[in-house]
């Protein structure tokens, strides 16, 4: 039997008795990331990296969780678990797994540009390679993120010059650190959901130096905020919190953004092409770093994927996962990516929040 298998929950490697990001309730779960499509409840050991450790706890709750450096090698029952950077928001990681020989290599979610904020991607080599493709067709292709925040940056400051609020939308954990760190605070300060600011809050107390940022609460003063810039979750678009601070602008940012009409379809004023994933030539160079033997495709344009890269001379397969469930910021659904506007899934105590927040 080959050292990893997929079943019905999850990635299982039974020399080690074990699974990676299993969605139901097993003993033994190690942890790429901590988006809700990733990290369930109900495992009854987690294995994740210690920059993870605040974020899960704060989602998943009073779990037994053991954290880890990347490049430190832990072992159970003898099939050595490694983690390296994946680059796709803080504490995310690829899990190499070896026995016997035999390493494979479970990428979770990654993306290869260096955002200046998570532990920029590293490849790894191994036999066999699970990749996600998200994004896995020519058309998805990110322009350098300075370009893009500059864009952010002068949207900023012409709405500030014409009296609008300004709303720029990104998932809590990953684009809204993205965001935050590369805005420019000569134009104002930064005012986050209350989403947003406990995944901040989270991270800070894992020792992630971010940017000052100022929680919205019903004491916040609006004419003060709407002076500022707003990060929020895509859960508030269209909702009567967002629409307190109207006149305002409302910018989106997501990879989304490349196919034409995903803009309108979010409402959205402006639309910032912004994806924490890798782009259609950063998923090829990766997989071809890892000069693997196999490469499994686990969600996204998979067909169009595997097709290429068996073209191209890889030994590719599709296998069935319920991975990419957390993008939130998916366009309405398309021949290409079938991903419901409404399946971000913040945990219940910051679902609950939303309402209070002024």
């Amino acid at each position: 039997m080959p050292l990893l298998e997929f079943t019905d929950k999850g990635i299982y490697c039974a020399a080690g008795r074990f699974y990676v990001d299993p969605w139901l309730p097993v003993d033994d779960a190690v942890i790429t990331h901590a988006h809700a499509d990733h990290a369930y409840t109900g495992h009854k050991r987690y294995l994740a990296h210690h920059l993870s450790r605040e974020v899960l706890l704060y989602r998943l709750g009073d779990i037994t969780l053991q954290t880890v450096e990347y490049g430190e090698t832990v072992f159970k029952n003898g099939v050595a678990i490694t983690l390296f950077p994946a680059g796709h928001v803080i504490g995310s990681a690829q899990i190499k797994i070896e026995h016997k020989g035999e390493i494979w290599v479970v990428s979770g979610d990654y993306k290869v540009e260096d955002d200046g904020v998570c532990t920029p991607f590293e490849p790894v080599q191994c036999h066999h390679f699970i990749s996600e493709c998200t994004f896995g067709m020519p058309v998805y292709k990110w322009k350098p993120q300075p370009e893009v925040f500059a864009e952010v940056n002068s949207w900023w400051q012409n709405n500030v010059q014409n009296n609008l609020a300004t709303v720029i939308v990104g998932y809590s954990l990953g684009k809204a650190q993205r965001i935050l760190q590369n805005l420019n605070l000569d134009i104002g300060n930064v005012y986050t959901h209350g989403v947003i600011e406990n995944t901040n809050e989270a991270l800070r107390r894992n020792g992630i130096v971010l940017n000052p940022t100022h929680r919205i609460t019903q004491e916040s003063v609006k004419e003060e905020v709407r002076k500022g810039i707003i990060i929020a979750p895509p859960s508030s678009v269209g909702t009567p919190w967002m629409r307190k601070f109207a006149p305002y602008s409302f910018g989106y940012c997501s990879g989304w953004m490349t196919i034409r009409g995903a803009k309108r379809r979010r409402a959205a004023d402006r639309g910032f092409v912004l994806s924490d994933h890798a782009d259609w030539t950063g998923l090829i160079s990766a997989i071809d770093a890892t000069r693997c033997e196999s490469v499994y495709l686990t969600h996204g344009s998979t067909a169009t994927f595997s097709k290429y890269l068996s073209e191209i001379g890889f030994d590719a397969h599709e296998v069935h996962t319920l991975y990419g469930t957390d993008e939130d910021d998916a366009p309405a659904q398309t021949t290409e990516t079938k991903i419901a506007d409404n399946n971000s899934q913040e945990p219940a105590e910051s679902m609950a929040n939303e309402g209070g927040e002024a």
